[in-house]
């Protein structure tokens, strides 16, 4: 009689920490999509956080320094780092994605300082969540360097 009160009891206690590590690993859990995978789920990813990779548009570029609201757009870059290859490199594909007007693009809005990095054809990585409007709210955002790039497509660096 003594044994089952410990194995219901021992298998209740297991039971528990399998669920703790379950709804743990599920709330803070997120995809990390191309703006093209991204505006294909659209709506079915509501509320979910996502990690998006794009190149800054830099016309886009806008910083209120009251509020500290940063909005910028992002192009749409291959996930594939063989098509990246295809392309040319990083800052090639980087560059093609700016340029190319038939390239998707969403909206970033991040409240934060702006960062040193954040400029015409860096590559961002944004973490947050797509509003109903379309818009990405941003809770992270890490940039790459683009001077990292430079010895790759000098002339593209000059241009700046």
């Amino acid at each position: 009689m003594k044994i089952n009160k410990f194995v219901i009891g021992g298998f209740l206690i297991l039971g528990a920490v399998v669920f703790l590590i379950w709804s743990s690993t599920a709330a803070t859990s997120e995809y990390f999509l191309t703006i093209d995978e991204l505006n294909e789920k659209g709506a079915s990813i509501a509320d979910r956080n996502v990690r998006l990779s794009g190149a800054v548009i830099g016309d886009s570029i806008q910083y209120d320094a009251q509020t500290l609201t940063l909005t910028f757009e992002i192009a749409h870059v291959p996930a594939d780092q063989a098509l990246i290859e295809d392309e040319g490199g990083l800052a090639v594909a980087l560059h093609q994605a700016v340029i190319d007007p038939t390239r998707s693009r969403v909206k970033i809005q991040y409240i934060g300082p702006m960062p040193d990095l954040l400029r015409h054809e860096a590559q961002a990585i944004v973490t947050g969540k797509l509003g109903e409007d379309g818009v990405f709210f941003a809770d992270e955002l890490l940039l790459k360097c683009p001077t990292k790039y430079e010895e790759a497509v000098p002339e593209q660096a000059a241009n700046k």
